[in-house]
C-alpha cells in the first residue's frame, strides 16, 4: 500500500496509522501548511483577466485552483534554480535534478525531448492545468465540455484504471492517461440506469397500471 503513494503521503499514512492503533488518533500530526498564495497585489488588470480566461478554458472553480498550482510551480522553479547554481557533476545536482526531471516527465509535463533544469524554468500554469484529470476527461471525448467534464467527476462515473476517482484537480500519469474510462458502476459505462431514468421508468410503470385499472372498469 505504502509503495502505490509518495513518499510524504505514506510517511504520513503510516504515522496515522500507528497513532489510531494507539488510541491516540487525535494526536496524530497533521499537515497544516498553504497549498496556496494570494496575490500580493490583489486587484491587478493583467493578471486578473490572465486567470479569468484560464477559469474559462480549464472549466475552474475558483482561482484558488490556480493559486494552487501557481506555488506548486514557484517551489519546483525555486529548487531548480538552487540546482543549476550548483556544478554540473555535484553530486546534489545529478541525483536530485535527475529525480525532479522524471517526476516532471512522468506526469506528462515535460517531455523526453526537455530533460535539462533550464527546461524546468520555462514551465507555465498552463502545462500543469494541460494535466489535470478535467481536462484529460473532455480530450479524450468523454464529455461534451470542460464544464460537463467536472460534473461527470464528481457524480463518480469516471475512473483511472480500476479506481473511481471524483476530484477534477486530479494529476494524470502519462502511464495512466490511456486507462481513463467511464466507471463500471456508472450507467455511461454500461451500469445500472441512473436517478432519472429509474424516476421516469417508475413513472411510466404506474401510467400504465392506471390506464389498465380505467380499462377493466
Amino acid at each position: 500500500m505504502w509503495k502505490e503513494l509518495g513518499f510524504y503521503e505514506g510517511f504520513a499514512l503510516m504515522w496515522k496509522a500507528i497513532y489510531e492503533k494507539q488510541g491516540r488518533a487525535d494526536e496524530a500530526p497533521r499537515n497544516h501548511s498553504k497549498t496556496y498564495k494570494v496575490p500580493r497585489r490583489p486587484f491587478e488588470s493583467a493578471r486578473l483577466d490572465a486567470e479569468l480566461k484560464l477559469a474559462g478554458e480549464y472549466g475552474l472553480r475558483n482561482k484558488r485552483e490556480i493559486w494552487r498550482i501557481a506555488l506548486t510551480l514557484s517551489k519546483i522553479r525555486r529548487a531548480a534554480r538552487e540546482l543549476l547554481k550548483l556544478d554540473v557533476k555535484d553530486p546534489k545536482r545529478l541525483f536530485e535534478g535527475n529525480a525532479l526531471i522524471r517526476r516532471l516527465v512522468r506526469i506528462g509535463v515535460l517531455d523526453e525531448t526537455r530533460m535539462r533544469l533550464d527546461y524546468v524554468l520555462a514551465l507555465k500554469i498552463e502545462d500543469f492545468l494541460e494535466r489535470r484529470l478535467q481536462t484529460q476527461v473532455f480530450k479524450s471525448g468523454l464529455a461534451k465540455s470542460i464544464h460537463h467534464a467536472r460534473t461527470l467527476i464528481r457524480q463518480r462515473h469516471i475512473r483511472v484504471g480500476k479506481q473511481i476517482v471524483d476530484v477534477p484537480s486530479f494529476v494524470v500519469r502519462l502511464d495512466s492517461q490511456k486507462h481513463i474510462d467511464f466507471a463500471l458502476t456508472s450507467p455511461y459505462g454500461g451500469g445500472g440506469p441512473g436517478r432519472v431514468k429509474r424516476k421516469r421508468a417508475a413513472a411510466a410503470a404506474k401510467k400504465e397500471e392506471g390506464g389498465d385499472d380505467d380499462d377493466e372498469e
